[in-house]
């Protein structure tokens, strides 16, 4: 019975790393977003991640752009869903949002061939999130734990080389519970303060592949604002 349990558990989440609407409003300074008066941001590090340009060029080559635009600078981490992803990449920050560097959605990039197809979805894989077959864009989620059951429907396009830590603290923040009662939309507002990407100096081989580019995710958490002071009466 437990194990049943935990298998239509699991079914429930595959099913939903969409590009789909969170209820509830947003606060934030990112494009798209209502800017409302916020807290101080407190760090909380670092996600190096390595692009897997040989196996999803297209997904990768829609990354580094967007990143290199500032696109995701100040975009929440919208969805936790404990155990099994982290999910951000939408101005909005409600996870209907998004947009690829060509304005439109692009296709996936599932090549059974392709080293991090034959891997799966791992603890630490990134991939694109998508409202089904062919509509990517600018969302992605981050896996919190193993997946070996999960369909291979997501474009795998890189994974977290450092910082793996700092994902983990994503997965236990508190979580306003949208999507079933452990998986939600942070309490407090987790964004990707500066996405930057670095691109490694070629071999000078032309028979080398090009080495894959990195991307370092700065994190941190936004505290609640203070209430507002009082009035008070002049006597």
């Amino acid at each position: 019975m437990r194990n049943l349990v935990k298998l239509l558990t699991g079914a429930v989440l595959l099913s939903l790393i969409y590009a789909t609407p969170m209820t509830g409003q947003t606060s934030g300074t990112a494009k798209g977003k209502s800017q409302k008066v916020t807290g101080k941001e407190v760090p909380m590090g670092t996600i190096e991640i390595e692009l897997f340009a040989q196996d999803a060029p297209k997904a990768v080559e829609n990354f580094v752009k967007l990143a290199d635009r500032k696109y995701f600078n100040g975009v929440l981490f919208h969805r936790v869903a404990k155990g099994f992803v982290i999910q951000g990449g939408d101005p909005t920050g409600t996870g209907a949002g998004g947009k690829s560097i060509w304005g439109k959605d692009f296709v996936d990039e599932l090549n059974p061939n392709a080293p991090s197809f034959k891997e799966g979805y791992k603890k630490g894989t990134v991939a694109m999130a998508n409202k089904g077959p062919n509509t990517n864009s600018s969302q992605f989620f981050i896996m919190l734990a193993d997946a070996p059951r999960m369909p291979k429907n997501y474009t795998i396009f890189g994974k977290v080389v450092k910082g793996l830590e700092v994902v983990e603290k994503i997965g236990e923040t508190e979580i306003i519970p949208q999507m079933g009662p452990t998986d939600g939309k942070p309490k407090e507002d987790i964004l990707m303060k500066t996405v930057t990407v670095s691109k490694p100096p070629s071999t000078g081989d032309s028979k080398d592949p090009k080495p894959n580019p990195r991307v370092k995710i700065e994190v941190v958490r936004r505290e609640p604002a203070p209430p507002p002071e009082p009035a008070t009466e002049n006597k």
